[in-house]
């Protein structure tokens, strides 16, 4: 998208050059439409987990407008944070903030089936964690040995792992019309797949903002389709405010041990993904390493735009990936431009009626973006498994981590003896790997012999980054 007109190549490296205003809009503009359905998803899961996130007629139903709103707002707040910066607080690099779904699997066992009551309980996680996450921003550089690409690597695949199921629920029905007749029927599934379709053509046969949009464009068509089909109520549009402020506390606010204990865990990991984001965002606009400082206020962005969000009834956020992707695709490294898309942001969530248009959309046709979405976390976790060497000594570290993790999230009747926090921490199968992870990677020495492993590798051996071959002593 870049041309002569919008700076030289020297200004366009320069975070603090500010494009002509007609080219910075535009450039604002596709930074909010890339990251608009994955900052406003995890309100709507999180919503309809706690059983109020469905069904217009629903007495909670407002509620989880209330939850888009500020998912949008506080977006733009924290991105503000890290483009405009407030003393040290933030980067002064062009880092889009918003909701993160790193922490939907601790979220979840946490309000499921609960009401609107549980949020509450939420909110207490999301300040005290905010505020350990700003924390995390005096020591950052020194706790990054703990989390190689090993660790980080699976707990996003595990992310992903944790939420497909969610997005499988959703394209055939949601979580209420589990066991009823609607569940599963083909006009739900064709709603999703006509999303997945539209969403991997753009994706792989389109250029530029097309493909960067793909999962928006996606939905649009999905949701146009159920329209058609007349699968799409707008009742609650035309009910919906004009202009709305944010309330302090909407939800109220609850401090439990396991919401603390889950959400700090969490913070850890998401601070060491937003250093990897600032490294992406300046070896990719500028051609060089993020300085220290950067790391810091960028650290102290995250956490501090976590906190004020919990005080408003917003859920945590963080840096977003796909946007620094985008600023390697664009070459625009200029903050003032993200700046701009932060600002529509805060726009958007000043207006209940865009939270009361989003909410009507079908939950097959999110069902079918969610799916892409979710399968596209574990592909990334993946990917940053590839950059590990497969030896013995990281096979066993992943395999056991992997196992007890991923089987106690599936089979969380196995630990029905286990009371309270405990429970609600083991069962979320997220925290339980990356602590295993995390202790065997610091315990364990880097080589194991053979005699110790081959049992349990099964004569396999890693002898190149991502890459398994057998073994010359099976």
């Amino acid at each position: 998208m870049t041309d002569a007109s919008i700076g030289t190549p020297e200004q366009l490296r320069d975070p603090d050059y500010t494009p002509p205003l007609a080219k910075a809009v535009p450039l604002g503009i596709q930074h909010v439409l890339a990251m608009f359905v994955s900052n406003v998803t995890p309100a709507i899961i999180i919503s309809g987990a706690a059983g109020f996130g469905f069904g217009s007629n629903s007495p909670d139903f407002p509620q989880m407008i209330y939850m888009i709103q500020m998912s949008m707002f506080f977006a733009g707040v924290a991105t503000l944070l890290q483009t405009v910066t407030l003393g040290p607080v933030g980067a002064r690099l062009p880092i889009v903030q918003g909701t993160s779904f790193a922490f939907i699997p601790i979220m979840i066992p946490l309000v499921v089936g609960k009401g609107v009551e549980a949020i509450a309980v939420v909110m207490g996680g999301v300040i005290v964690g905010g505020i350990f996450h700003a924390c995390l921003g005096l020591f950052i550089g020194k706790i990054r040995f703990a989390l190689p690409p090993l660790v980080t690597g699976l707990v996003v695949t595990m992310i992903g792992l944790a939420l497909v199921k969610v997005g499988i629920q959703y394209a055939a029905g949601g979580v209420p019309a589990i066991g009823t007749e609607q569940y599963g029927t083909m006009t739900n599934w064709f709603m999703a797949l006509v999303v997945i379709v539209v969403t991997l053509g753009l994706k792989f046969f389109a250029r530029g903002m097309l493909s960067v949009s793909a999962v928006l464009i996606g939905l649009l068509v999905g949701y146009a389709v159920a329209f058609a089909m007349g699968e799409v109520s707008l009742g609650n549009v035309g009910n919906a405010a004009s202009f709305a402020l944010p309330n302090p506390f909407h939800f109220g606010v609850e401090f439990t041990a396991a919401a603390i204990i889950g959400f700090c865990l969490m913070a850890f990991v998401s601070a060491v993904e937003t250093v990897g984001d600032v490294s992406g965002i300046t070896k990719g606009g500028a051609g060089r390493e993020a300085t220290d400082k950067e790391i810091q206020g960028a650290t102290y962005a995250d956490g501090i735009g976590s906190a004020v969000s919990g005080v408003f009834g917003a859920l945590p956020n963080t840096s977003f990936s796909q946007n620094v992707g985008l600023i390697a695709m664009t070459g625009v490294m200029s903050r003032h431009v993200v700046t701009i898309g932060a600002l529509f942001l805060i726009a958007a969530g000043l207006i209940p009626k865009i939270g009361a248009l989003i909410s009507s959309i079908p939950i097959e046709v999110l069902g079918g973006g969610v799916i892409v979405m979710f399968g596209m976390v574990v592909a990334a976790g993946i990917s940053m498994l590839s950059d590990v060497t497969w030896n013995r000594r990281n096979m066993v570290i992943f395999a056991i981590s992997l196992s007890i993790g991923l089987g106690l999230q599936q089979e969380p009747g196995a630990l029905q003896y286990v009371e309270g926090t405990l429970k609600v921490l083991l069962t979320s199968g997220l925290l339980p790997a990356a602590l295993i992870a995390i202790v065997l990677n610091l315990i364990l020495p880097e080589e194991l012999s053979d005699e110790a492993t081959e049992e349990v590798s099964g004569g396999m051996s890693g002898h190149a980054k991502g890459a398994l071959v057998k073994d010359d002593h099976a």
